[in-house]
């Protein structure tokens, strides 16, 4: 998997790499399983949230 980006949809990452999911919640996106997630891309997911974006790109990048 390359660079994780703004544009990847949640579920396909979470599909690729099952331990990101703890990241994902331990940034406060807790709706890793919902089937939203499935369709939404990180981005959407952010601003839905009202999450900090590049904090949890960082994060997710870091543990890759």
């Amino acid at each position: 998997m390359t660079e994780i980006t703004k544009d990847m949809l949640i579920g396909d990452v979470v599909r690729k790499r099952r331990d990101l999911a703890e990241v994902f919640m331990d940034n406060g996106m807790h709706c890793v399983g919902c089937p939203s997630a499935q369709a939404e891309s990180i981005e959407e997911a952010c601003m839905v949230h009202d999450l900090n974006l590049d904090k949890l790109l960082d994060s997710l990048n870091s543990n890759y």
